[in-house]
């Protein structure tokens, strides 16, 4: 789509992302879904922060691609996997920007998750 607004980061709308320090692991029915030492840490402007963990370090066996999609000024188009653990569910509880914007291009290759789909995002610092 043509007439969609394309934004950049700045003074009024700030985009910082650091290495995460420590280690981070998601869990979703009672399962390690992703374990990474390598996570990036994105926060956008008031907003919470996200990890942003490589996909190579999350379980592929669990993914389940969908044809959901979103679309972000800043970052560009996210597409997003379910997350299937013995018949546990999480619906399109994962998102990536597997084209992001200039701005934000740390985060390819990435995905992040919704707190609320999975049982717990948790930061390591061992």
């Amino acid at each position: 789509m043509a007439n969609r607004p394309r934004l950049f980061p700045g003074p009024d709308h700030p985009i910082t992302i650091t290495p995460t320090k420590g280690r981070v692991l998601v869990t979703l029915a009672g399962k390690v879904v992703a374990d990474s030492r390598n996570s990036l840490t994105l926060q956008e402007s008031t907003y919470p922060a996200v990890q942003y963990v490589p996909l190579a370090d999350v379980d592929a066996d669990v993914l389940v691609r969908t044809d959901t999609e979103t679309y972000c000024a800043y970052k560009g188009d996210a597409s997003y996997y379910s997350i299937d653990v013995d018949g546990t569910k999480a619906v399109d509880a994962v998102w990536e920007y597997r084209e992001p914007r200039e701005a934000v291009t740390e985060i390819k290759d990435h995905v992040a998750f919704y707190p609320d789909r999975v049982d717990s995002i948790e930061i390591r610092e061992d």
